[in-house]
Formats: structure tokens, C-alpha cells, sequence
């Protein structure tokens, strides 16, 4: 299935400098897709020129072109004010495309907050859900596990929750052919007397559901890949994120660090080279980049803001992924059946 990418060309700490590469890399390896870079026409034409890439023919034909856009939203800019004074943003009109059926899919490593107001501003929810959740991989021992929500909720009750566990479970699905994966959720303690008392009745509506629920997990369960789906609050998940990422760092620091002490540690890491470059990948976040807004009635996939050019590409291909999969139809599709399937089994109790 072919489909076309709406590319916020300006967005994140670098703009196109990373997108307009990652864009072109990626056109190179899926030559039946199409891309619209949106963005400052001049800055595009400018970065263009230095790929050697023409738009709108030349090596990619009409699978590459530029949507203009006259604003650009900032890092640092408040949700409210891109809203309501960007209306021309490169953030907006991408999203925009998206709406008006002329993109599948949306791709912006700009202002989270912003990116999700007006994502859900312009495409609305799914009918069902209360509030979009943030949902992205992680990697873990055996493989990679998805966790939401990872920003976007700070406060939750126990029915956004559910929700949350029944859209990452209904994306596993489809993206992993995981007829029922397994969902977890985080708390303090395995035991179901820890936590507060969402998640205590969080886990309540977990078990009455179709879900395969596994239960409470822990901080140290999402790495080892005890579950396919780890569900919290955004505040939780959001820190538990950052952690990790600074972990991570801080390993690769640390061994850096390590074997530069002497000419012997730079033998030993010339020896070690095969393994240490299979750690690196393994554990390179890189891969993982691209966090999708579960909930809308569209695909939006956030890049982390420093992304570099490769990490940009695994957005895009994400984003892709889930047009290629229908992801948001297909979710839209299972809450409004489990809606009518609780609402009978409700109807039937009484």
C-alpha cells in the first residue's frame, strides 16, 4: 500500500536539516511513497539544493513535494499561543493535510504540547476515547515493549487507563501480529494492594475487560519485557522515559570513558569493537524514535526534538507503518465495538 507523509520540515532543535535528509533517505528506500515536506518554501528550496534533490521532479518526480507554510511554531512556545496565533504553521498545515485526506500520516519533531493540542484541535478524537494518549517502543531483553501514556495525561483516572491499555494493545496487535498481547500496569508493587487508588481501580477495570491483563508490573518489569504493553499516567511514564534515556547515556559514557583511560583499555576496545558496536545498536534509542498520538482521528508520530537524521527516518517509518495499517480507523473501529459489547453486558447484569 502506498502512502503519502505530511513532514513538518521545520520542526525540532535542528529543522531542515535533519528533516529534508531523513525525508530524501527515506523516498530513496520506499520508492512507491510520497512525501510533502511543509515549511518556510525558501529554507526547503535552500536544503534541497545542497541534497542536489529538485521537488516536484527530478530524481523523485512528483513523490516529492513542498506545501508551503508561513509560521513556524518554537520549541519553548506555549500550547494555547501556537493554537491560536499559528494558524499557518508548518505544524498545523501538516496536520491539516492529514485532515483534508491529502497526507495518511503527520510527522513533526516540534513542540510536544503544541503538537497535541493542535493535532487534537484539528483531527478530534475517536469516539470513545476521553483524552489521546503519547505511546511509543521501548527495547527491552527479549525485544521491545510499548508504554503509554508518556506526556500527554498528567492526571488520569482509572477509565483513561483502560482506554490507554486497550489502544496499545490494539496497536501490538496490528503492528506486531500479536493476536493478544499481554498489558501491565506500572505501579509500585506486583501486589494489588500497592498504588493509589486509580490504579487500584484501574486494575479493577482491567481485569473485567477482554484484555489479556497480566497485572501489575514494576519499573524494572518494563526492560525485562514482561509484558507487551506497559500502561500509566503520563506524568509516571514521562519521568520513567527520561530515565531511561539517561541511563542509557550514561552507560555509554561510562564505557567511553573506560576504555579511552589508556593505550591498553583502546586495545581491549579494539578487540571488543564486534560486541561493543552490537550494544550500541541494541540499546540506541535512535531506533525507537517516533511516539504516536493514540486517540485521534488521524496519525500523528512526534519525533524526539534532537533528532538526528537516522532517528528522524525511524519516525517517518513508523508513521508509515501505521497509515499502512489504518492504524487510527482500526482502533476506532475496536472501541466502538467494545463500547456497544460493555454497554450490553451492562444492560444484561441490570
Amino acid at each position: 500500500m502506498d502512502v503519502t507523509l505530511a513532514i513538518d520540515a521545520m520542526g525540532g532543535d535542528h529543522g531542515v536539516s535533519v528533516t529534508i535528509p531523513a525525508a530524501v533517505a527515506y523516498l530513496k528506500q520506499y520508492p512507491c511513497d510520497t512525501i510533502v515536506l511543509v515549511g518556510l518554501p525558501h529554507l526547503i528550496s535552500a536544503q534541497l539544493q545542497l541534497l542536489g534533490v529538485q521537488s516536484n521532479g527530478g530524481e523523485f518526480g512528483s513523490r516529492l513535494r513542498v506545501h508551503s507554510a508561513s509560521q513556524v511554531v518554537e520549541m519553548d512556545e506555549l500550547p494555547q499561543s501556537a493554537l491560536r496565533g499559528k494558524k499557518d504553521s508548518s505544524m498545523r498545515v501538516a496536520i491539516n493535510l492529514v485532515k483534508s485526506g491529502d497526507a495518511a500520516a503527520c510527522v513533526s519533531a516540534g513542540n510536544t504540547g503544541a503538537l497535541m493540542a493542535t493535532a487534537r484541535y484539528v483531527l478530534k478524537t475517536i469516539p470513545g476515547i476521553d483524552r489521546p494518549a503519547i505511546a511509543s517502543y521501548l527495547p527491552t531483553k527479549n525485544g521491545q515493549v510499548c508504554m503509554l501514556d508518556l506526556g500527554a495525561n498528567t492526571d488520569c483516572t482509572a477509565e483513561h487507563l483502560l482506554q490507554f491499555a486497550m489502544m496499545g494493545s490494539i496497536l501490538v496487535t496490528a503492528l506486531e501480529h500479536k493476536p493478544s498481547p499481554s498489558v501491565g500496569l506500572l505501579n509500585i508493587g506486583s501486589e494489588d494492594i500497592k498504588g493509589n487508588e486509580v490504579v487500584k481501580q484501574a486494575a479493577v477495570l482491567l481485569r473485567e475487560s477482554d484484555l489479556n491483563f497480566y497485572g501489575n508490573v514494576e519499573g524494572n518489569d518494563i526492560f525485562n519485557g514482561v509484558t507487551d504493553v506497559v500502561v500509566c499516567d503520563g506524568f509516571v511514564g514521562n519521568v520513567a522515559l527520561k530515565t531511561a534515556e539517561g541511563v542509557a547515556k550514561m552507560m555509554g559514557g561510562f564505557l567511553r570513558e573506560g576504555f579511552g583511560r589508556s593505550l591498553y583499555t583502546k586495545f581491549a576496545a579494539l578487540i571488543s569493537l564486534p560486541v561493543l558496536k552490537a550494544f550500541k545498536h541494541r540499546l540506541d534509542h535512535r531506533r525507537y524514535n517516533g511516539a504516536s498520538f493514540l486517540g485521534l482521528r488521524g496519525i500523528v508520530v512526534k519525533s524526539h526534538g534532537s533528532a538526528d537524521v537516522y532517528a528522524f527516518g525511524c519516525a517517518i517509518e513508523k508513521a508509515a507503518e501505521e497509515a499502512r495499517e489504518n492504524m487510527w480507523q482500526h482502533i476506532s473501529e475496536h472501541v466502538e465495538k467494545w463500547h456497544i459489547e460493555r454497554k450490553n453486558s451492562q444492560i444484561g447484569v441490570s
